[in-house]
């Protein structure tokens, strides 16, 4: 039986709030590329999207970007600890990004949860450093996420999220003035080599992560970018 996460009129509801609200404001404050976008040629729920996180912009420039197609059911894991703690907060942030709660500094729980929703052909998107970066550094991914991937048998796909620090810091509650640029790049899905553990798997999507990061400018130009092309 349909509950939120797969309901169709929920999925509707959420087209009017990130399609109609969420996405037009995005845009409008700010200068948003999206790079590598045919990469995702083929790519079919279930799978788990991993992106680098540094600011409150990463949630809605990743759903934002995505093809409807590969967003429309899109779960988002969200702390439970600040997200779910306060019922307005929950409410929005369910009605915004089909949320699901995550508990921080806890591998394995909620586990569950995640596993369900991808057997049942939920994609969900996760920030593996567990939380956003003060900094605007790239942290250590943890390994839930590759672990899951491995279990689940869905595809990781790696995204970078270039600007967004600037654009709108950790401490700030709306995007700094002046339309600063940021990028969504998408990377190719990735599996586990047969070769390879969990520990090496979620090592080489942060490589690949931090990789992308670095090979495309906030404006959507690539610096530099080993065999791909825009």
């Amino acid at each position: 039986m349909p509950d939120r996460f797969t309901s169709s009129t929920m999925a509707g509801m959420r087209f009017v709030a990130q399609r109609g609200i969420l996405r037009p404001v995005i845009w409008r404050i700010t200068r948003v590329s999206v790079y590598g976008v045919e990469r995702l040629e083929g790519l079919e729920a279930p799978f788990i999207v991993v992106a680098n996180h540094s600011s409150h912009l990463d949630a809605p420039l990743v759903i934002g970007a995505l093809p409807r197609k590969l967003s429309r059911y899109l779960a988002a894991g969200a702390a439970a600890d600040y997200f779910f703690d306060v019922t307005w907060r929950k409410w929005l942030t369910t009605l915004f990004f089909n949320a699901f709660a995550i508990e921080r500094g806890a591998s394995r729980t909620r586990v569950g949860m995640s596993k369900t929703l991808l057997d049942r052909g939920i994609p969900l998107l996760i920030f593996p450093e567990g939380g956003r970066s003060k900094t605007g550094e790239m942290g250590p991914f943890k390994p839930g996420a590759a672990s899951l991937s491995i279990s689940a048998g869905v595809p990781m796909l790696p995204i970078a999220i270039i600007g967004a620090s600037t654009a709108m810091p950790r401490g700030h509650n709306w995007p700094i003035k002046g339309r600063l640029p940021v990028c969504v790049a998408f990377g190719e899905p990735m599996r586990q080599l047969a070769t390879e553990s969990a520990e090496e798997f979620n090592g080489r999507v942060a490589t690949a992560v931090r990789q992308l990061h670095a090979s495309v400018h906030p404006t959507g130009v690539p610096i530099h970018l080993e065999g791909g092309s825009r």
